[in-house]
């Protein structure tokens, strides 16, 4: 190391006007990195100022040094150094400046801290060297005008220092106070460090220091989970885990972050609670819980919530954003530079050992590049078994009242299949050509256990695909590309839906119309769904593939600008800029159509020319119309017709064209039972009054004669009836027969003495036959000429000589008078008058006297109508009997005449019976 120092004296003080400067004379140039030339560190003018004159600051290369003078009191060193490393051969010059003191007043100094020294081992070109590096440490002196520097920037104005302390000028150059006012300028310059091995077979990736100059290698945190489940934790530690609880992945050991946390829920996806599967996987961050969701078993369909919520992707609020990649959903949180991916089958979370090593829990274990205690419970204590860790780290899920959190297992799960397993073809494929290229990054063994335990336990649900999805993905994280699903024979096809196309290795996020390919810097691909060559996505929000981009709207047709289009009734353009697609109503003409009429109503009709404007049109509903139907009788029907122009329907009852009788229908020419009696059918005539079928019926012929006495009567149930008794036969002395009624007498035509009667008692025809005795008669005490039969004609009896008045009808004139009214005129009335015989014979059968009386009486009367005029002038009309012949009758001689008319009838009746009685006594004796 060459130093030059150059020291300058101030004079007296000059006047106001004047001004001194001096000017080091000696540069010295510097290497810039990472060449191995000499650092250039250029020393800046130093000027002497007058009290009352304003800072100046000037600048002459990389390294900016600004003085204020006030009153110079003694001279300050500043010492530049300029150091290659222990190695370099070359000598490189210094430069030490001497500056007068500036007098101020007391100013406070602020130091902002010190950063504990560590060994880094960094490159920078190819000049290296081990350097110890004191971290920055910021002095601030605060008065009027002054400023404060922190890290590597250009130092404030009128510093004062003490002895070991530094602070960055620029970008790493740093500057280290010695002693005595003297500055030691030392840029930083880096080594390559030597490259670790990560303990979970991935690669480790470069991370700046802190100070912004070096960089050095980190292992991330890299946990996965697949299938049913297997687990690889951060530092690559592999088990299987069949708990269908809810689980904690990772959660801080010291409390850093908010509410953060990364959760996954199982259930048993065997019928036989054997194995289980991912369902949902849960990300706390602060005030936002994100749920991704397998929407349908052991597919690849995942919903996301947010607070319990539905959103659409891409979504990014409060530091979280969350979208696709590929056939991922990836929850991002920028501010801890972690992603949690997954997509029904899979899961993968990555965190940087910078912000979390040394510092998780959960089934991922412990991210310290370390398998040893990957396996530790919530008390911090370790177990040689994960599958035994991983059930303490329930947590309490009120969908799952089954799990208990802190509820020690007996017996740790066993994860190896009971009976011996056919090796899977398809997870052959993991050890063979396939995924050759990627063996050296990413060791195969664990995915194939996993694969292989999958195939064996749950066959029938394909679950060996997700251990080569995971394995494919985590080489694509590497940089080694797999196209493995078109080597499965169809059984870990993926389908993407129309206008995409399937891509093993993809872009992590797809160029859209509103991005760029110089926006995205990363390198990792993920498998997918991808826009076709030649076409590009509209937006991360809208999932349609575009040539140009122009305009999509919310039916998700591209446009390109300038075109015109309707979409939901409005009226649109597709314009460059501002909003892209500009609406208005769509317009449509009126119509002035009414529907009048009962039944009808108005429907909107599709147009086929314009369908945002339907076409009004009547339709008929003959719900609406409020005519019923009628009820019609036997052998009509009801017929209805709609007329021309009207939607409602007219009845009318119309004949059938059929026969009817008993309330049943018959067909024309069908037989019509009427009675057994009779041949009856239907025929095809029409009575004109019914507009009924006539039915015709022909009697069925019958062959009965009745005896006399008797007569052909219908009988219920039989068609030509039956002979019944209804008159007496009596049979006469000369053999011959007498038929008579109930009731009648008749005399023997050959002789009067001998009376026949017929009676009818309950049913039975009894005949009686009476003689007649006749007193004894002495023809000689008759004079001659008078001897004549008695009225029964059968005793002879002397007829007197002079002959009484014969029985007869005799008229007279009077006037009628009936309830004070009288007739206008004389009326002519009938009466009967005249004589007829009364005898009184002894019967010595008998031996009794029989009466025989006889009076004059009507035979044959009617009634007549005669007008009566009333004392107060009123008419009324008046019946009476008017007798038109008279005869002499039979009557009881000890009755009176006043009650024969009374109880004639009953008179009879007890003469009839008497008459029978006298007839059955004398048959008895």
């Amino acid at each position: 190391t060459t130093k030059t120092s150059i020291t300058v004296t101030p004079s007296a003080t000059p006047p106001a006007s004047s001004r001194t400067t001096s000017t080091i004379g000696t540069t010295t140039e510097k290497s810039t990195p990472p060449s191995t030339s000499p650092v250039p560190v250029t020393t800046s003018e130093v000027t002497e100022i007058a009290s009352t004159t304003p800072m100046v600051t000037e600048t002459s290369g990389p390294m900016t040094t600004t003085a204020v003078r006030t009153t110079p009191i003694r001279p300050t060193t500043i010492t530049t150094t300029t150091t290659s490393g222990p190695s370099s051969t070359e000598s490189t010059p210094s430069s030490t400046v001497s500056l007068p003191s500036v007098s101020t007043s007391p100013m406070p100094v602020t130091t902002s801290g010190t950063t504990p020294t560590e060994s880094l081992t960094t490159t920078r070109g190819t000049t290296s060297s081990k350097i110890t590096t004191v971290i920055a440490t910021t002095t601030k002196i605060v008065s009027p005008g002054s400023t404060a520097t922190s890290g590597p920037t250009t130092t404030s104005s009128a510093v004062t220092t003490t002895g070991s302390e530094s602070w960055w000028l620029c970008e790493c150059i740093k500057a280290v106070c010695i002693e005595d006012n003297k500055v030691e300028i030392i840029p930083v310059v880096c080594n390559p460090p030597p490259k670790p091995t990560c303990t979970n077979g991935l690669s480790p990736v470069q991370v700046i220091d802190d100070d912004g100059c070096c960089w050095h290698w980190e292992c991330d945190c890299y946990c996965t989970g697949w299938g049913d489940p297997h687990y690889m934790t951060f530092d690559g530690l592999y088990y299987s885990y069949q708990g269908n609880c809810t689980y904690v992945l990772v959660e801080e050991i010291n409390k850093k972050v908010d509410n953060f946390g990364v959760y996954i829920d199982n259930y048993h996806c065997d019928v036989r609670d054997v194995v289980s599967c991912p369902r949902t996987l849960i990300v706390r961050h602060e005030t936002q819980e994100v749920r991704l969701i397998t929407a349908k078993p052991n597919t690849l369909q995942v919903e996301v919530t947010v607070n319990k919520q539905a959103v659409a992707l891409p979504y990014k609020k409060f530091g979280l954003s969350i979208y696709e990649s590929g056939i991922n959903r990836v929850v991002e949180i920028p501010e801890l530079k972690m992603n949690v991916t997954y997509n029904g089958l899979s899961f993968s979370i990555r965190m940087p050992y910078s912000l979390f090593g040394n510092n998780t829990q959960g089934q991922c274990g412990t991210c310290n590049n370390n398998t040893a205690d990957d396996c530790m419970l919530p008390n911090g204590d370790i177990v040689k078994n994960c599958e035994t860790m991983a059930d303490h780290w329930q947590v309490l899920d009120p969908s799952k009242p089954e799990c208990s959190p802190g509820l020690v297992p007996t017996n740790a799960p066993s994860t190896t299949p009971v009976q011996p397993c056919e090796q899977s073809e398809i997870c052959k494929l993991l050890l063979g050509s396939v995924f050759k290229p990627c063996h050296e990054f990413v060791q195969p063994e664990r995915y194939y256990a996993a694969c292989v335990f999958d195939s064996c336990v749950l066959p029938s649900l394909d679950l060996e695909c997700s251990s080569l999805q995971i394995y494919a993905a985590t080489c694509a994280d590497q940089g080694v590309c797999i196209d493995w699903r078109s080597h499965t024979d169809g059984v870990c096809s993926y389908e993407c839906p129309a206008g995409k196309e399937y891509r093993a290795c993809g872009p992590t996020k797809e160029i859209t119309c509103k991005s760029s390919q110089q926006n995205e810097t990363s390198t990792k691909q993920v498998e997918g769904c991808f826009c076709p060559n030649g076409t590009m996505l509209f937006d991360s929000s809208v999932d349609v593939c575009v040539k140009t981009c122009g305009c999509v709207g919310v039916d998700m047709i591209p446009r390109e600008f300038g075109d015109r289009f309707t979409v939901d009734c409005q009226d649109c353009i597709c314009l460059e800029g501002g909003r892209g697609i500009v609406c208005e109503p769509h317009e449509c003409p009126k119509q002035d159509k009414k529907c009048d009429g009962e039944g009808f109503y108005e429907v909107n009709e599709v147009n086929s020319e314009d369908p945002c404007c339907p076409l009004i049109t009547c339709k008929c509903n003959t719900s609406l119309c409020t005519s019923k139907p009628p009820k019609c009788s036997l052998g009509f029907e009801i017929q209805s017709r709609i007329p021309s122009g009207q939607c409602c329907p007219v009845y009318d009852c119309v004949p059938k064209r059929v026969c009817v009788h008993q309330n049943a229908e018959f067909l024309p020419n069908s037989s019509v039972f009427v009675d057994k009696c009779q041949n009856c059918f239907c025929t095809n005539e029409v009575n004109v009054s019914t507009q009924l079928n006539i039915i015709s019926c022909e009697k069925i012929p019958c062959d009965i004669s009745c005896q006399p006495g008797y007569e052909l009567q219908p009988v219920k149930g039989e068609c030509c009836g039956r002979c019944v008794q209804t008159k007496c036969v009596i049979r006469t002395v000369t053999n011959s027969n007498i038929i008579l009624s109930p009731g009648e007498f008749k005399n023997d035509p050959n002789n009067n003495c001998t009376i026949y009667s017929c009676v009818n008692l309950h049913n039975q025809f009894i005949s009686s036959t009476s003689e007649i005795t006749c007193p004894a008669f002495n023809e000689d005490s008759c004079k001659p000429g008078t001897i004549t039969f008695l009225p029964n004609g059968c005793c002879k009896t002397c007829a007197p000589l002079e002959s009484p008045t014969p029985c007869s009808v005799r008229q007279r004139a009077d006037f009628i008078v009936y309830k004070g009214c009288r007739s206008v005129d004389r009326v002519i009335m009938t009466e009967c008058e005249g004589s007829c015989g009364t005898i009184s014979l002894y019967s010595a059968e008998a031996n009794s006297l029989d009466h025989s009386c006889s009076c004059c009486r009507e035979s044959k009367a009617i009634m007549k109508d005669v007008v009566l005029r009333c004392p107060n002038g009123h008419s009324i009309s008046h019946k009476y009997i008017y007798v038109e012949s008279c005869s002499c009758q039979d009557t009881d001689c000890h009755i009176s005449q006043s009650r024969e008319m009374q109880s004639r009838e009953e008179s009879d009746k007890e003469d009839t019976l008497n008459r029978i009685k006298r007839a059955i006594s004398l048959a008895s004796k």
